[in-house]
C-alpha cells in the first residue's frame, strides 16, 4: 500500500503543479464541504435523484444546465475521464470514419487516439516557434488561412487554447476564418476553464467556438478526472456527441467527479470565486515583479497563473533545472529544455513569493552561464497527412528498430509525444532524413526523454 503511505504524507515542499487546487488550498468550497463528510457518503450509482450526464432528470441534469447558464453556452456535459475522454467524445462527434480533421501540431494524445477509435483521417498543421524559449506559439489568423487553402476537404478545425505555458493568441479571429471556410470548431480550453475573466485573455465559447472542451483540474477548482464538454449550438449535432458520450464514458461515472465538476463551475462564476481569482492574480503579478527585480528571466506569456521561467537565457537546460529544485523541495509542473513552467493554481502558496526568487536565484548560481544557443524548429511540414491512418500504422505488425535506422520507415507510434514536447512524427507518417538528424540532436537536450529506438510499421 505505498501509495495509500505516500498520499498520507505530508511533504514540505513548494508545490507548483496540478491540479491547479494545490492541495487542496484552492478547491472549490462546495466540494471541500462535501469531502469534509464521512469519507464514501459520495459514492453513490445514478439514483433517480442523482441521474447522470446523459439523463434527463436529476440533479446532474440540473447542474448541467445550470453550468451551461452559467458559461453561456447552450448545453454542457460533465465527464469523469478528464479533458482527454471529453476530446475523444468532440472529435467523433464532429467527423465520420474516413473524413479529415484539420489539427495543430500541439494537439494532445488523446485526439490521435481518437483518430484511431473513429476512423478518422488526421491532416496536421505547424506552428510558429520561438528560438530562444524552444516554445511553440499560437497561430496567427493569416497562418491558419494559408494552411487551410492548401488543405483537402476537412470536417472539423481543432485549435489548443491557450497552450499549456499559458501562451494564447487570437481565437476568436482563427475561429473566424475556420467559420468561413465552414468548419465547425472544437477548442481544447483544458488550461483555460479561468479565461474570460477580468485580467485574463478571452475564453473560447466567446471567441465564437463550437465545441470547448475544459478541464476543471487544470484551470479551475475542481479534482483530477473532472471535465466539461460545452456546445454553441448550430454546427454541431447534439445527437452526435450524446451518442459519443455513451461511446466513452463509463456507465458507472463517479458522483463525487461528477459534483466536483459541478461545484467548480458553481465557484468560478460566483462573486466568491471572481474575488479569489483576482487575489491569485495579484499574488501571481507580484512574484513575477520579484523575479524581474532579480533579472530572473521569464518567458512572456498570457496567463498570469502560468509561470514559465526561462532557464536557457541563464544557460540552464530546463531538465536540469527542475532535477536541481526537486532535490530542494521545489516541485515545477512541466520542463523542456528551455523553459520551466510553474503552475500557482487557484491559490498560490503564500510563501511562493519569498521562496522561489530564493530558489531560482540559488539555481543561478549553481548552474548558470552564458545563455543556450537558440533552438532549432524540427522540420516539419506546413500541412501533413500521413501515408497510412494512424489506425492502419498502429495495427499493422511493427517492429522495433535503432533510431539511426528507421530512415525512410513509416512510424508505427508517436515520436516525442505531447506533453511535454509536440508529436515529431504520428502513427503512419514517413521518419524522413531531416526529421531523422534533428530527433538525434534532440536526444542531447531532451536526456531520458526521447527512446534511443522507434518501433516502425514492418
Amino acid at each position: 500500500m505505498l501509495l495509500l503511505s505516500t498520499l498520507r504524507q505530508g511533504l514540505p515542499r513548494l508545490d507548483l503543479h496540478l491540479p491547479a487546487h494545490g492541495r487542496g488550498r484552492g478547491l472549490a468550497p462546495g466540494l471541500r464541504q462535501l469531502l469534509r463528510q464521512r469519507p464514501g457518503r459520495w459514492d453513490l450509482p445514478e439514483l433517480p435523484e442523482i441521474g447522470g450526464p446523459l439523463e434527463p432528470g436529476g440533479a446532474v441534469a440540473a447542474d448541467q444546465a445550470e453550468s451551461a447558464r452559467l458559461c453561456a453556452a447552450d448545453r454542457c456535459w460533465f465527464g469523469v475521464n478528464g479533458a482527454s475522454g471529453m476530446l475523444q467524445v468532440a472529435l467523433l462527434a464532429l467527423a465520420k470514419p474516413g473524413e479529415r480533421v484539420l489539427l495543430p501540431r500541439n494537439l494532445h494524445r488523446s485526439l490521435l487516439h481518437a483518430c484511431v477509435l473513429g476512423g478518422l483521417r488526421p491532416v496536421l498543421f505547424d506552428l510558429p516557434f520561438d528560438p530562444a524559449t524552444g516554445l511553440w506559439l499560437p497561430p496567427s489568423p493569416d497562418w491558419l488561412l494559408r494552411r487551410l487553402e492548401q488543405a483537402p476537404t476537412l470536417a472539423a478545425l481543432v485549435l489548443v487554447h491557450p497552450t499549456y505555458q499559458g501562451l494564447a493568441g487570437d481565437l476568436q479571429g482563427l475561429i473566424a476564418v475556420a467559420h468561413h471556410h465552414g468548419l465547425p470548431v472544437l477548442v481544447d480550453e483544458a488550461h483555460g476553464a479561468h479565461f474570460g475573466q477580468p485580467g485574463l485573455p478571452m475564453g473560447a465559447l466567446a471567441a465564437g467556438a463550437d465545441l470547448v472542451v475544459q478541464s476543471l483540474h487544470k484551470s479551475a477548482g475542481g479534482l483530477a478526472q473532472s471535465a466539461a464538454l460545452l456546445l454553441r449550438r448550430g454546427r454541431v449535432s447534439e445527437e452526435a456527441i450524446e451518442r459519443s458520450l455513451l461511446w466513452f464514458q463509463t456507465s458507472s461515472p463517479s458522483a463525487l467527479l461528477l459534483a466536483s465538476a459541478a461545484a467548480a463551475f458553481a465557484h468560478r462564476h460566483s462573486t466568491a470565486g471572481a474575488r479569489g481569482l483576482s487575489r491569485a492574480i495579484a499574488r501571481a503579478n507580484e512574484l513575477r515583479q520579484a523575479l524581474e527585480r532579480a533579472s530572473l528571466p521569464l518567458a512572456a506569456n498570457q496567463d498570469p497563473l502560468r509561470l514559465v521561467f526561462h532557464s536557457a537565457a541563464l544557460g540552464i537546460n530546463g531538465l536540469a533545472a527542475d532535477a536541481w529544485l526537486l532535490q530542494r523541495g521545489v516541485i515545477a509542473e512541466l520542463p523542456e529544455p528551455g523553459c520551466l513552467t510553474f503552475c500557482l493554481g487557484e491559490r498560490p502558496p503564500r510563501r511562493v513569493r519569498r521562496l522561489l526568487p530564493t530558489q531560482l536565484n540559488q539555481l543561478r548560481q549553481a548552474l548558470g552561464g552564458p545563455a543556450l544557443l537558440p533552438f532549432t524548429p524540427p522540420p516539419i511540414p506546413a500541412l501533413m497527412e500521413p501515408e497510412l491512418t494512424p489506425g492502419e500504422a498502429w495495427r499493422l505488425p511493427h517492429q522495433t528498430l535503432l533510431l539511426e535506422q528507421a530512415l525512410e520507415r513509416l512510424a508505427a507510434e508517436p515520436i516525442c509525444p505531447y506533453p511535454p514536447g509536440i508529436p515529431l512524427l504520428i502513427p503512419g507518417e514517413r521518419i524522413d532524413a531531416a526529421r531523422l538528424e534533428w530527433l538525434r540532436e534532440q536526444r542531447r537536450l531532451w536526456p531520458g526523454q526521447i527512446a534511443d529506438t522507434v518501433k516502425v510499421v514492418a
